[in-house]
Formats: structure tokens, sequence, C-alpha cells
């Protein structure tokens, strides 16, 4: 009989994996690959994710993993935004073509590319990456030289959504807010890129469920954007053990992924916008209660910043600065009245926050909590 998992039970399976149950010692590129990715539309919000997760970690470590090619910027995981490892990077998004041609298909581009020649123009915009990397805006514009009655926006979203293409540093580096040149990135990579396969969607079922697990199968095609899960689930079921959640849903896991006693304790976190963890399961009732979803997923596109208490959302918070002498709070805003230690706990998270996003700018540092709403 199938072993019931509380929703305690999932959340700190599920802290624990994404390393915010206890902060750990890893390079960014280890920490990331462990991850299964990070969210990056933005550029800092990445930064601040592994600050929440790795002991002692530096800005500088992660701006140098970019540098040095060992962590990538592109378009992966639900055709988004994503620092991933280089070698994931490579075997990944072969996977994941279907998803950004789903999402090319069902964008504003579809109708101005209607009747082109795709082949000829991911031909054109390849041989023109090939010559030198090239920004979104160069790039359409280039192609709108040839295919003179197309849109160059049009035929720029083309391109990026049928070639892997990576954002060059310093594109996605800390405050870096640029447009990014884009180069292909088996050219970016060089030789090394020749030696890896494309994964399966088998091995991504696994890596997901390592990152995000115990998860149904609903959960693997948020966080992807691919179908198809559940023949994958059945290849894989000899493999995996199954559990059952408090709605009655199954869910698959590895059998010896941590999944800790639903007692235990989780620290104060300040989770960064955008977070892996709040976008990688259909429900989300794990880490956040549907009441508070309209205060964290904004009407304009943007998931805010989160503050976990007891390992759940109770919270949002931002950083705001001050142009003239460079003074700079972290804004808490507690969606309930928060015990005096739970609040304490979060207000010491959130000085050593502005400590780490502020490093160097001198001003003053403060924290306010705002009245719950």
């Amino acid at each position: 009989m199938a072993v019931v998992l509380s929703q305690r039970a999932l959340n700190r399976a599920t802290l624990a994996r994404q390393m915010l149950l206890e902060r750990r010692k890893a390079a960014p590129a280890q920490a990331i690959e462990k991850l299964a990715g990070l969210q990056a539309q933005a550029p800092n919000p990445p930064y601040i994710g592994l600050w929440s997760r790795l002991e002692g970690f530096r800005r500088e470590q992660l701006t140098e993993a970019l540098k040095q090619r060992r962590v990538v910027r592109m378009s992966a995981m639900r055709a988004t935004l994503h620092l991933m490892a280089a070698s994931d990077a490579l075997a990944w998004r072969p996977l994941l073509e279907p998803v950004h041609q789903r999402g090319l298909k069902g964008s504003s581009h579809a109708r101005a590319l209607e009747g082109i020649d795709r082949a000829a123009v991911v031909e054109a915009g390849l041989a023109l990456l090939r010559e030198a990397p090239l920004t979104s805006a160069e790039l359409g514009q280039a192609l709108a030289a040839r295919f003179e009655d197309r849109e160059p926006a049009s035929l720029a979203a083309l391109i990026r959504n049928s070639v892997p293409l990576v954002h060059l540093p310093p594109a996605g580096s800390w405050n870096a807010h640029q447009s990014a040149r884009l180069q292909p990135i088996a050219q970016w990579l060089g030789e090394p890129a020749a030696d890896i396969a494309p994964a399966t969607q088998d091995a991504l079922l696994l890596r997901y469920l390592a990152a995000f697990g115990p998860a149904t199968l609903a959960d693997a095609g948020a966080w992807s954007g691919l179908t198809g899960w559940r023949a994958v689930a059945e290849r894989l079921r000899p493999q995996l053990r199954s559990f059952i959640g408090e709605q009655g849903q199954e869910l698959f896991d590895l059998p010896r992924a941590p999944r800790p006693d639903p007692g235990t304790p989780a620290p104060p976190r300040l989770v960064a916008e955008w977070d892996n963890l709040l976008l990688s399961h259909a429900d989300r009732s794990r880490v956040m209660s549907e009441a508070h979803r309209a205060r964290v997923f904004t009407a304009n596109g943007i998931v805010r910043g989160t503050v976990l208490l007891d390992g759940f959302v109770a919270g949002v918070w931002k950083i705001e600065r001050a142009a003239k002498n460079n003074a700079a709070a972290v804004v808490l805003e507690p969606f309930t009245r928060w015990p005096k230690a739970g609040r304490l706990g979060v207000e010491e998270e959130a000085l050593r926050l502005l400590a780490f996003a502020a490093d160097g700018e001198g001003g003053r540092h403060e924290v306010r909590v705002l009245s719950p709403a």
C-alpha cells in the first residue's frame, strides 16, 4: 500500500533538495546543476537564489562561472531564460525544442511568420551569428534586409526559438541590464560541445525528481513545458517509488532521495524573484497557499521575492535604494502577523541580504516591516 505524504512532508522534501533547509558548500555550477537550473528572467535574482542556498557565496563566483563558460544563460524549460550548467544546457535544449516551437506558435509573431520559408530564415540567422554575436534587435534588422516584407522582431523570434542561443556575458551578470549578444551554444562552448549527447525524457524526469520531488507528472509538465510524462513514468516505474498525496494524487520520487521528517525545522529564508521553488510544480501548495498567489504572481508577469517562514510563503520582500546617499532597505510585507521569533529571524536574514546585495556600495542599511494587509 502506497504511503501518504502530507503537505509538510512534501514541503520539507522540496526545501531539502532546493538547498533551503540549510545552506550548502558548493561551487555555483555544481549548485545550478543540482538545482536543475535557475530561472534567470532578470540578472540579479539568480545571484540572490544562490546566496539563499550556498554558504559563503560571493557574487563574483557566479560572474566568473559565466565568463569561464561553466554556466550559461539561455532559453530552456518553459521556453524561459535560465542559468544552466553548460553540460545540461547542451543535453537538454534539443529535448525542449517542441516547447520553444509551441511558444512561438502561440505568440504574437506567429501571424507575421505565416508563409515564410522558415528553414531559409534559420539558415540565414545561423550564418549571421556565426560571423559575430548579435543582439536580438541587430539580428532582426540584418534578417529584414533579406526578408524585406517581414517584421524584424518576428524574424529574430524565429531564430531564438529554433536555435539554442547563449546570452553572452556580461548579459546575465549582476546589475547588467544591456541587451544580450547572442551566439549558438555549440560555438560558445567550442570543442566540449561535441561530446555531449542529447538527453532523453526519461533522464530528464529523474533529474527533475532529484531537484523537486516527490512530484506528480503534472508537476513535471509545469516545470519543463513538455508533455508525454505518463509513458515516461511507466517505463521508469520499476526504478521509482510511488506515494500518495493528501488529495489522492500519485507522486513519484527517487527511492533514495531525501525526505526529511515533516517536523524538521525550516529556517527563515528570503527567496529570489522568479525563483524555481515557485515555478516548478503545477500544485504550489507545498510551499504557498493559493490565497496568496495574486500577491506573489503579479498581473504584469512579475514573480515577487518571497519570505519563507516555517518553510511556507508568509510574505514578500523587495530592496529599495535611495539615489542620493546609497542607502538601501529591505521592505518586508507580511501576509499575516508573524510570531516574534519568526519576525526577528526574517529581519536578520534581510540584513544579511543587504550586506550581500549592496557589497561595496556603502550607505546605510535598514529593514522595514510593513503592517499585514
